[in-house]
């Protein structure tokens, strides 16, 4: 989940990280072309949070288990009925593991971060399918109205078009 929460990246991605595909010593994850669903591959720097999360799940390997994340060293399965039990709890029902890749891209568009490295973090091939997971909410309409008042507020208050004297 947390690992989902920071990067956006596809459940199946997640579930088949290999830790050989791990290098903690220059701070990045490969993601081989082969596991990514639009068949390329990516490059993710880890972030603080992430570093230590890879740091729990190197403690927490089983010897001969190549993945990162596993249950007991074993493949992770099909975990629809736990998710759907934790969102149940979480007073989140009918929420999906996909549904992180919405929120992940939401926050790197307002964070500030560059449509075309978002893209790239998320695995989004095509600008319209980004476009799609950037839904934009009443508070960032709000939030926009808000700068644009913050900014014209700013702005010089001298006029900036001269009155033509009626003297010729």
């Amino acid at each position: 989940l947390d690992f989902g929460y920071h990067t956006g990246w596809r459940r199946g991605e997640i579930f088949k990280l290999e830790w050989q595909n791990v290098d903690l010593e220059a701070g990045v994850i490969r993601l081989r072309h082969k596991l990514s669903k639009n068949k390329e591959g990516r490059v993710l720097a880890l972030s603080e949070p992430l570093k230590k999360l890879i740091e729990r799940r190197w403690q927490a390997r089983v010897l001969g288990c190549p993945f990162v994340f596993h249950m007991k060293g074993k493949p992770i399965g099909d975990w629809r009925k736990t998710w759907n039990r934790a969102c149940r709890e979480a007073g989140l029902p009918g929420k999906l593991f996909h549904d992180l890749r919405r929120t992940v891209v939401r926050n790197l568009v307002r964070a500030g971060v560059v449509d075309k490295v978002a893209m790239s973090l998320t695995g989004h091939k095509t600008r319209s399918v980004f476009d799609r997971y950037n839904i934009v909410s009443e508070a960032d309409l709000q939030q926009a109205s808000n700068r644009l008042v913050d900014y014209i507020a700013k702005q010089s208050k001298i006029p900036s078009v001269v009155p033509i004297s009626k003297k010729f």
